[in-house]
């Protein structure tokens, strides 16, 4: 049923390519919570990440998930001029929303949660498909960092595929990874994200100092992170420098993992040690960049 309703013709106005994931995603994520009965919503799910080098969890419900991806959701949203769920004065980190949801709620949320966290993922996407080609590179600040909006939907859509698995998995049904394209964009997003997220972690004393600096724009000491299956590619990931450019020709260190597995170490799912990665060159930087791909979970 799903596949045929992804699959009808196309809109009078389409939906842009770079928000393809996002729609996906949520479109089914919906299906699955149509598919649950009432007393599912209040099953018991544990959110993980990671923060440093310490494991991260929290336990919530089927509805209390939904209700901080619309939270978090609700940044893009402002950030389009669109009514945010928390309101006017909500706070920007992601954790933060997420906590002032939760706090404020009289009740424990219940399947009701659906229909606004729906609606606005619907306004998300209708409201880019009239925006043109520009607002792609809008820029979406989740107050510690910012995205445009190109990669600040496909973070969401990451975000939704990741919790509709935690809730699958609560409720015992059975929920595939994204196409591979999809997952393909998810993981490049990840790739492009490391450099900072290494230098952030090296400015915390969490990483190596850096071995070699080049000009912005150069190339610079690399991993190869090779991720097999759907979605799987290559790519070059700089160690000393965002500013630098990965470069096969300055690779020190190469990592092959699975691309579901990859997404998994980058939602915080899967620790670093855990990480089934198979690995060759400096082992420095090679620990390095798969504790910077956990670095990018969050609650």
């Amino acid at each position: 049923m799903l596949e045929n309703c992804l699959g009808r013709r196309p809109a009078r106005i389409p939906v842009p390519g770079w928000a393809d994931p996002y729609d996906a995603e949520t479109a089914r994520l919906d299906a699955l919570l149509r598919d649950i009965g009432d007393s599912e919503w209040h099953a018991p799910v544990r959110l993980k990440w990671f923060e440093g080098e310490r494991r991260m969890s929290r336990r919530t419900t089927v509805a209390g998930v939904i209700g901080h991806l619309m939270t978090v959701d609700g940044i893009v949203a402002g950030a389009m001029g669109l009514d945010d769920p928390l309101g006017p004065h909500a706070p920007l980190l992601p954790a933060a929303r997420t906590m002032a949801f939760w706090d404020t709620t009289a009740l424990p949320p219940t399947g009701t949660i659906r229909e606004p966290w729906r609606d606005q993922s619907h306004d998300l996407v209708r409201t880019v498909s009239f925006a043109g080609p520009a607002a792609a590179e809008l820029s979406v600040s989740y107050g510690s960092f910012a995205l445009p909006l190109r990669d600040a939907l496909l973070d969401r859509a990451f975000e939704c595929w990741i919790h509709a698995d935690d809730i699958a998995d609560a409720v015992d049904y059975p929920y595939a990874p994204p196409s591979g394209a999809h997952l393909n964009r998810m993981i490049d997003l990840a790739a492009r994200l490391l450099p900072a997220a290494l230098a952030e972690r090296r400015r915390a004393g969490l990483a190596g100092p850096p071995q070699h600096l080049v000009a912005a724009g150069a190339p610079g000491r690399s991993l190869h992170l090779e991720v097999e299956g759907s979605g799987g590619g290559s790519w070059y990931i700089a160690l000393d420098s965002p500013a630098a450019v990965g470069s096969p020709d300055k690779s020190v260190a190469q990592v092959a993992l699975d691309g579901v597995e990859f997404c998994k170490l980058v939602a915080g799912h899967v620790s670093p040690e855990e990480a089934a990665a198979g690995q060759d060159g400096d082992r420095e930087a090679i620990r390095d960049v798969l504790f910077a791909a956990a670095a990018l979970s969050r609650l």
